[in-house]
């Protein structure tokens, strides 16, 4: 997990393709930054402490005679500091790159950001776990660099002008970016096209934010995190307005802005153009149409036969061996591409290894997280252990830290050998009103109290700071203090929106039969990033952990969309059973019996933080519940 940003002044941005401004205004007079440089660095630096580093690239124009199409842009590139050949200099416009840095790939430390002989300057928080080559000891930005730095540079990648590369092999960046498997977000600078290039995954898995130019902050922004919050420092006015809309979530794709000199006074323009995905496959996950959504009466009986599962992992020194059983075909190839989902996520990681517990898992006991945990079983080396973070706002008395307890003996019960360790982890909203403040710049420009609620909940779950629970022999109940020291953080965002397990499936369902459940799964997968990701990302990874999100790799959404939709969801089925019914059949195949009859519990309810917000902020529940209390928002 990785911080970014740039700070783009001096230069009129034509915004008018992505966004309602369509072109930046000149910068006012007594123009002042709600935020400054420093506080996106230290709200960066959280997400990413290994490093911290800046790179400058300052622009001009050189106009050769009088016609304008003999301008050009020049560039210039130059660690922070630059004094002598800055603008004072000629050069008026300035990109600052910023780059914070957690590695976890590379067996050599890596500043960011990244600079090559030609110029090119790039930042990037993501993981490649398919599309690009990477060896077991390279560093996912810097292979990423290298690729980048062979790509084509003609205009025709930028705008509609003709190509001028046509039969030649090299990729167009957007071709390069659309190949990438995994969760990414990137800014990079390609000089020899003079252009910028920035974006984050079609599934928005990497938060990253962006301010387009307006009248009260001309520069362009993008950030991975907005800074902590002025909101303290003032009362409400028109200040604050701006401030609370200055920031919004940079919809999924690729975008470029090519910058060309404006006039003869040296002027520079840059124009935003956002490119579709070069990729096939990846186009048929993002439109997420499944093919067979109608079920014809026989169809309703599921062929079930015997499927043994006998898988061996070379990277995990012992097998994967579990007894046949009565299940259906589409629930073995589920259960297979969770396994490599998992695999990729947890053992691609050489500088970890040298960790007491490389692998944290989000956990509630329910049936994702119980997936996930099992399956990390038999991922990763049995010398490893497994942290197991829990949340509670009721102590003991949260179905979340029940079904947790119950859940680690279910594990202990299938893997004995391995030791999982439950921290337990304890919170009272009445005791944590910085913390909230800090956790709303997180989640900004998320505003609702479902979104702060929800936020809190895995800002503290993903500390990791809490107590030991055992459950063994003599030390049963006891509790020791611990803090996990784990970088990555499993999490089962997006089992829910792609297997029905939500009450509005169900409802939808009722209302609308098949297609009306499909229809509204799909909603749930193209908004996912807005409405999930992008907040869940920020609050992660504001503790230095990387969040990985298993159900959301692109084979594992590829083979749940092949599986015709009544083998998914049996949502004639009463709650526990046929919600999420294909994943309750690979708990199943897991020897996870319990976990697979667990009905689903959101974050919010299974902590209880729902219940404490809903009484510090309405009185109570009920007034919460008359007020709707999940979509009003904060401010």
């Amino acid at each position: 997990m990785c911080g970014i940003a740039l700070i783009l002044s001096g230069i009129q941005i034509d915004s008018s393709p992505v966004s309602a401004d369509c072109t930046s205004p000149s910068p006012p007079s007594s123009f002042q930054p709600l935020f400054s440089e420093d506080d996106i660095k230290i709200a960066l630096q959280r997400r990413g402490p290994d490093s911290l580093g800046t790179k400058d690239v300052y622009l001009g124009s050189k106009c050769f005679s009088e016609g304008r199409e003999n301008c050009v842009v020049e560039s210039l590139v130059e660690d922070e500091g630059l004094v002598e050949n800055g603008v004072g200099r000629g050069f008026l416009g300035e990109l600052r790159f910023i780059g914070a840095t957690l590695q976890l790939r590379g067996v050599n430390p890596v500043v960011q950001p990244l600079t090559d002989a030609s110029g090119n300057v790039l930042v990037y928080n993501g993981e490649i776990f398919g599309g690009i080559y990477m060896s077991c000891d390279s560093n996912d930005t810097e292979v990423l660099m290298q690729s980048l730095g062979k790509c084509c540079s003609c205009i025709s990648h930028v705008d509609s002008r003709s190509s001028c590369c046509s039969g030649t092999s090299q990729d167009s960046i957007p071709k390069l970016l659309s190949r990438i498997k995994g969760p990414w977000s990137l800014i990079y600078w390609q000089d020899t096209s003079k252009t910028l290039w920035f974006g984050r995954d079609a599934f928005g898995r990497r938060s990253l934010l962006v301010h387009w130019p307006t009248a009260h902050d001309s520069r362009l922004m993008l950030s991975s995190v907005s800074p902590t919050s002025l909101r303290l420092n003032y009362e409400f006015d028109e200040k604050q307005t701006v401030e609370l809309n200055f920031w919004e979530e940079l919809p999924c794709g690729i975008y470029s802005i090519s910058v060309s000199a404006l006039d003869l006074d040296g002027h520079l323009l840059g124009k935003v153009r956002k490119h579709e995905w070069n990729n096939s496959e990846l186009n048929e996950l993002i439109t997420w149409e499944r093919s067979r959504i109608h079920p014809k009466p026989e169809e309703l009986s599921v062929s079930w036969r015997n499927v043994p599962i006998i898988q061996h992992d070379i990277l995990s020194a012992f097998p994967l061996e579990l007894e046949p059983m009565k299940a259906s075909v589409a629930s073995h190839r589920v259960l297979i591409a969770l396994r490599e989902s998992v695999m990729r996520r947890t053992t691609s990681n050489r500088i970890y290894m040298g960790r007491h517990v490389p692998v944290a898992v989000l956990f509630s006991g329910g049936l994702d997280s119980m997936i996930i945990a099992a399956l990390v079983h038999h991922c990763i080396d049995k010398k490893y252990e497994i942290d197991l973070l829990n949340v509670s706002f009721d102590g003991e008395s949260a179905p979340d830290r029940i079904s947790a307890r119950a859940g680690l003996k279910e594990l202990q019960k299938n893997a004995p050998f391995r030791r999982w360790n439950l921290v337990e982890i304890d919170a009272d909203l009445q005791n944590l009103p910085s913390e909230m403040k800090h956790v709303e710049s997180l989640i900004n420009p998320a505003k609702t109290y479902m979104d702060l609620n929800i936020g809190v909940a895995l800002w503290i779950a993903s500390r990791g700071d809490g107590w030991l629970y055992e459950d063994v022999g003599e030390v049963q109940g006891r509790h020791v203090r611990y803090k996990s020291d784990a970088r990555i953080l499993l999490v089962g965002a997006g089992a829910d929106e792609q297997c029905a397990g939500y009450g509005r499936h169900r409802t939808k369902y009722r209302n609308g039969s098949w297609l009306g459940l499909h229809q509204e799964m799909k909603l749930d997968m193209q908004r996912i990033w807005k409405r999930n990701l992008g907040r869940d990302d920020r609050c992660i990874a504001d503790n230095a952990k990387e969040a990985r999100f298993p159900f959301l790799d692109e084979d594992v959404i590829k083979t749940l969309l092949d599986i015709p939709l009544w083998e998914i969801a049996d949502l004639d089925q009463p709650s526990g059973v046929g919600d999420k019914k294909i994943l309750r059949e690979v708990a199943r195949f897991l020897g996870l019996n319990e976990a697979a009859a667990l009905p689903k519990r959101a974050i919010q309810f299974g902590s209880r933080i729902a219940r404490e917000s809903n009484k510090k902020n309405f009185g109570s529940n009920r007034a919460a519940n008359q007020a709707s209390a999940g979509s009003v928002a904060i401010y």
